[in-house]
């Protein structure tokens, strides 16, 4: 530990990544992948889409009522195709891998429950659960700054894996980054970065130190703002030396299980519930990505330097149960005030959810990698003009 040195207010925070080819984030794929081609035929269409992934298999399972006609094989192999692993030297093809598919229809009872004979701004949540939105003036995406450098380094790593200037590079990587902040008043001020770590799967015909040369000089260099390295930051560049076998020989993989990654890297807080593989009258999608958007309205009217908020809903109710907020003492304005103001604001019922963000379209294997927020092509990324 070499954080001894930090100032009174100082601290160190860390966020991780993963890229396309790790395991779990392909099941991630595949499951919005399945989503996206259910709701290109039917806007209107249930899917609760679950996959798993071990050497050479793939299956996907779960409850999906729709009008549409869907190839899951096709999609399945597909993803995985446009994914990266084309070869079994790779551990992993499209072309060979098996297809499993375990695929029922949504429950009657949570139907009638639900959605069915309602109007759409009747619709009650999918679910009970808890949901959280968060939103920091750190970066201009008014996202935490660890979280966004390592999206960007593992979408750096597969940038130059197709492009060919990273030749060696295969889909599976893993990215870390610890930066020491100052706290100021309750927000948080990036100073420098203190720790990278990088771990990438490889071919056999590349030496470690040629790795770490070129991950610092073509990834590291050209992702990280040169303001945030200094010669103190520390480098863990293929810490563990090999990295050939990985995807899914290496480890299984499972939907959902990349959560904090999916969101704000550990800062704010999560309410457990995943995203990929399910449509929009889930809350645990639709509530989140909504209270992003409440908190980076927020951030972006200038409200509040740094705010949490949480939305909580029971099955089958349509107005959620409660909306808690803190702002880390960033604001001049009461939790009270803030809530009357997101009260004034936005309408968090489901139907309205959807229908204010357009959720219906298939939109959704775009958000499956590097992060669900922070990124201006989703409509919940553009702030909503407040009054107040």
């Amino acid at each position: 530990m070499s954080d001894g040195h930090l100032g009174e207010n100082n601290f160190l925070f860390t966020s991780e990544s993963v890229g396309e080819g790790h395991p779990d984030k392909l099941c991630d794929q595949v499951s919005d992948a399945i989503l996206d081609a259910c709701l290109e035929q039917d806007p209107n269409s249930k899917v609760a889409c679950e996959t798993a992934t071990k050497t050479g298999m793939v299956i996907i399972f779960g409850e999906i009522t729709s009008n549409s006609v869907c190839d899951y094989q096709n999609i399945v192999r597909k993803t995985v195709q446009e994914i990266g692993y084309d070869d079994s030297n790779k551990g992993f093809d499209y072309r060979t891998c098996n297809v499993l598919t375990a695929i029922e229809k949504q429950s009657p009872d949570i139907a009638q429950g639900v959605h069915e004979g309602r109007r759409d701004e009747d619709i009650g949540a999918g679910d009970q659960g808890l949901m959280y939105g968060y939103a920091t003036d750190e970066t201009e995406e008014l996202m935490p700054l660890t979280i966004i450098l390592a999206h960007k380094l593992n979408k750096k790593m597969a940038d130059g894996r197709r492009d060919g200037t990273l030749p060696w590079v295969r889909p599976d990587s893993k990215s870390q980054v610890t930066v020491e902040y100052r706290m100021e008043g309750g927000a948080c001020i990036p100073l420098r970065v203190h720790t990278i770590v990088i771990s990438v799967q490889h071919s056999e015909d590349i030496t470690v130190e040629e790795m770490r040369k070129q991950l610092k000089e073509k990834v590291i260099k050209e992702v990280v703002p040169a303001k945030y390295l200094d010669d103190k930051t520390v480098y863990h560049l293929q810490p563990s030396g090999k990295f050939v076998i990985g995807g899914p020989q290496g480890d299984a993989g499972l939907t959902g299980r990349k959560i904090i990654v999916d969101t704000y890297g550990g800062w704010g807080g999560h309410g457990g519930g995943a995203f990929s593989g399910k449509d929009c009258t889930k809350v645990d999608r639709s509530a989140a990505y909504a209270a992003r958007w409440i908190a980076k309205s927020i951030v972006a009217a200038k409200i509040a330097r740094r705010i949490l908020i949480q939305v909580s809903y029971a099955i089958g109710v349509a107005q959620p149960l409660s909306i808690y907020v803190d702002t880390y003492g960033t604001s001049d304005k009461s939790n009270g005030e803030i809530i009357r103001i997101i009260r004034k604001n936005f309408d968090l019922r489901p139907g309205m959810i959807v229908k204010e963000l357009d959720m219906r379209k298939p939109i959704y294997r775009k958000t499956a990698c590097y992060g669900h927020f922070g990124r201006s092509e989703f409509t919940w990324e553009q702030p909503k003009k407040l009054v107040f």
